[in-house]
């Protein structure tokens, strides 16, 4: 949703239609699934999520659409501000350099980025007391998936 916000800059954030259908992620209806994912949308999607007017819009819209139905929510701050009552919680890592490697960044661009969201003044990003760690450092996708859906499965028990 920040990446949707970034994209249509400086639209309104609170204007934005931003829906998900299947794989995909619209904005006003049209597919920006790959533009929201380029080094400089997510540059600039980490430093409007500074500002407080955007991040009490997002979060609104966030809340709204966890509340319509049963959904898997990714963010730095979905466990201990969005949803903070949510089921499972899980808090994904990999180190700097694996998360450069996949994003297609430099280093030093994960590592601002880390330190920017960390110490933002509203939602700052850090671990929900009850979330369960994952580190994702040298694995497949597959393999990920398989450790939340055991995570989920444990749950339902």
């Amino acid at each position: 949703m920040y990446r949707c916000v970034a994209l249509a800059w400086p639209r309104d954030p609170a204007s934005l239609d931003i829906r998900f259908e299947d794989d995909r992620v619209l904005l006003g209806g049209e597919d920006v699934s790959e533009a929201i994912r380029t080094p400089e949308i997510s540059r600039r999607a980490s430093e409007l999520a500074t500002e407080p007017a955007v991040r009490a819009a997002m979060v609104a819209k966030q809340r709204a659409l966890i509340d319509s139905g049963d959904w898997v929510a990714e963010g730095r701050d979905i466990g201990t501000v969005v949803a903070p009552d949510a089921d499972v919680k899980v808090w994904l890592t990999a180190d700097e350099a694996e998360r450069a490697r996949r994003r297609g960044q430099p280093v030093q661009e994960v590592r601002d980025r880390d330190v920017r969201d960390a110490g933002r003044e509203h939602s700052p990003m850090v671990a929900a007391d009850d979330a369960a760690e994952v580190d994702s450092t040298g694995l497949r996708i597959d393999e990920v998936v398989e450790r939340i859906v055991r995570l989920v499965v444990e749950h339902e028990r």
